[in-house]
């Protein structure tokens, strides 16, 4: 966009653009940042937010924690649970027992798509549960106590 372009209806042509962008690609899965929007269409950030507000209006698009978009598909199934739930789940999934070492914050920022800190405020609720004994920096967290399906629920 020119610094000369009229501001009124950009975030109309913005959010056209990353319809297409979703369109064009199937697997897209996560939008561009704000920053980037703002960077690429020289917009205000409200403009931006504008913009993924008309891709959340038409069911295209969702916001994540951590501040970024999610692409929405139709028929696709996407886990809305809080991520200390999620989280709690990996321990029956993959089977763990008490003592075993549970994945670290990295590791799970980037399976699920969050940030760092995201995760370690998720992994300390399940601490404060008692079903995670206590990490900390260089430590490994450990499995204290297998959830059973009510406290997952």
């Amino acid at each position: 966009m020119s610094q000369q372009a009229n501001p009124r209806g950009t975030f109309l042509k913005i959010a056209d653009l990353v319809k297409r962008q979703i369109e064009d690609n199937p697997n897209l899965t996560e939008l561009p940042s704000l920053a980037d929007v703002m960077r690429d269409h020289k917009v205000s950030r409200g403009v931006a937010l504008r913009a993924f507000g008309v891709l959340r209006q038409e069911g295209m698009a969702e916001p994540v924690p951590g501040e970024r978009w999610r692409v929405v598909r139709t028929g696709a199934q996407v886990d809305r649970r809080p991520l200390d739930q999620r989280l709690a789940d990996i321990i029956t999934a993959e089977r763990l027992q008490v003592g075993e070492a549970f994945p670290s914050a990295s590791t799970l920022a980037e399976r699920f798509g969050v940030s760092r800190p995201t995760v370690t405020k998720a992994l300390e609720k399940l601490e404060t549960a008692g079903v995670l004994a206590e990490g900390g920096q260089g430590k490994v967290r450990r499995v204290r106590a297998v959830p059973t399906r009510e406290e997952r629920s």
